[in-house]
């Protein structure tokens, strides 16, 4: 039978008893919070179990709730004007600029042209990575911007091992690094949304680099030295570097590329300044677009730039928000969280740490499950965070440990698009059993120390255990 017929079988099987169990079985529920309910399971059947494509998903989902009577149809429409969304479409504008002008390509290049050994370049490309998870808002964006830069490193190296290690770090690095920033990935975003929902209140783009950035640093350091120590022997971490040929050296900034560098560090000043001047990150964000993707400024034109905004993943987005809001405002969410203390009993409440520690495993083997960045977190922060919550772990700190652990993403060549983008290259630098030994090394160091940030370090940033 074909596979594609038995996913289909299985997906069946499960809406059905799924259904049989919301409409039937589980006592207590309003109709409202079944239908809900009922879309919620539909939609990661089909994001998980039949494998379909997850912007039409979350679009499909989304349309279902007040088509069904769930939600209000203005729900669905105010999602398309949700600042979130807004916020992303402006950072795409940017992204989209800053990748046609090649600013991001020749700062990178000038600096690695000093470096001399394979080693001392691993490390800068790690730190210098991980300084464009502020200012480009997509891991993919980031992996096709970076992607020109890894080919010209490969082919002044010319050894096939150090390119395969190398191939390696930049999607590792990327996917490990985005959990720094608010705009890393849209994911935050729907963790921000949900924080503020929660509580009335979510960290602004310093807030998170506070709690978040520290632990992604960290795993980016510890992701590119055990690459360095799995991948290359010690010859080959402190062989020399081809000296670049005299038409490779980078040449100066142009005017252009330094206005566009200039207001870009202003759009991230500002973003960093917001609780001073009380300007939201969005309005900060589509001035600097608009400014940005003018001809006078960037030679790029508004439309062009609008071009390169990924509108596939800003439609999920909203979709994805309408279901997570869904959830709770029919209190459906809630209902889940006393139902899990109910099952689970008061005992587990006096170990936080097992809490923690649970939900971060799951929502570290979720991508396993779930390929999209957001959908797991649309997923994991209802189904998981908040009603591990009722045990008595506050909650904004279960959306903070869910959302970064689902950032862990690179064990299998499907699991992201950085990583599928670097090991389509012709030829692949690398393979599938290259990818699963790198993560079997890297998810329990990344767990525990996600552990350790939860419990010890976010509670004296602010950041409650309870």
């Amino acid at each position: 039978m074909p596979l594609a017929r038995v996913k289909q079988i299985v997906a069946a099987i499960v809406l059905a008893f799924s259904a049989m169990l919301i409409f039937l079985a589980i006592d207590g529920l309003t109709l409202n919070m079944r239908l809900t309910l009922a879309v919620f399971v539909a939609t990661i059947t089909a994001w998980t179990i039949l494998d379909l494509p997850d912007t039409p998903v979350a679009l499909a989902g989304a349309a279902l709730l007040p088509v069904v009577g769930a939600i209000n149809e203005d729900v669905l429409y105010r999602s398309l004007g949700n600042d979130i969304v807004w916020l992303m479409l402006a950072a795409f504008v940017v992204a989209g600029v800053l990748r046609q002008v090649g600013v991001i390509e020749q700062i990178i290049r000038r600096l690695l042209a000093r470096l001399a050994t394979v080693q001392g370049l691993f490390w800068a490309l790690t730190l210098l990575i991980f300084a464009t998870a502020f200012i480009i808002p997509s891991t993919s964006a980031r992996a096709a911007m970076l992607a020109p830069v890894y080919l010209g490193l490969a082919a002044a190296i010319g050894n096939a091992r150090v390119s395969r290690a190398l191939a390696l770090l930049f999607p590792s690095v990327i996917l490990l690094s985005a959990g720094a920033s608010l705009i890393g990935a849209g994911a935050h975003l729907v963790a921000a949304g949900m924080m503020e929902r929660l509580r009335g209140q979510s960290p602004d783009f310093l807030g998170w680099i506070a709690l978040a950035g520290p632990f992604s640093l960290l795993c980016s350091l510890f992701a590119c030295a055990v690459l360095l120590r799995l991948f290359l022997t010690r010859e080959e971490r402190t062989m020399a570097i081809a000296a670049r040929s005299s038409d490779e050296t980078p040449t100066p900034l142009t005017r252009q590329q330094w206005t566009v560098l200039a207001i870009t560090g202003a759009m991230i000043l500002l973003f960093a300044a917001q609780p001073l001047h009380g300007i939201g990150m969005p309005l900060i964000g589509i001035a600097a677009a608009l400014l940005l993707a003018t001809e006078r400024v960037s030679g790029l034109p508004l439309k062009a730039a609008l071009k390169g905004v990924e509108w596939n993943l800003l439609l999920f987005l909203a979709g994805t928000l309408v279901i997570g809001e869904a959830l709770l405002a029919t209190g459906t969410a809630q209902v889940l969280a006393e139902r899990v203390v109910g099952l689970a009993g008061s005992s587990i409440a006096a170990w936080p740490a097992l809490v923690i520690g649970f939900a971060a495993i799951v929502a570290t083997l979720s991508h396993l499950v779930i390929t999209s960045r957001t959908a797991r977190a649309t997923v994991l922060i209802p189904a998981l965070a908040l009603p591990l919550a009722a045990l008595g772990v506050d909650p904004l700190n279960l959306v903070m440990v869910v959302t970064l652990a689902s950032g862990f993403c690179q064990t299998l060549m499907v699991s992201a698009k950085p990583v599928a983008l670097f090991g389509a290259m012709d030829p692949p630098p690398f393979g599938q059993a290259d990818l699963l030994r790198l993560a079997m090394v890297l998810v329990v160091p990344f767990v525990v120390l996600l552990i350790v940030f939860a419990t010890l370090v976010w509670p004296l940033q602010g950041l409650p255990l309870h």
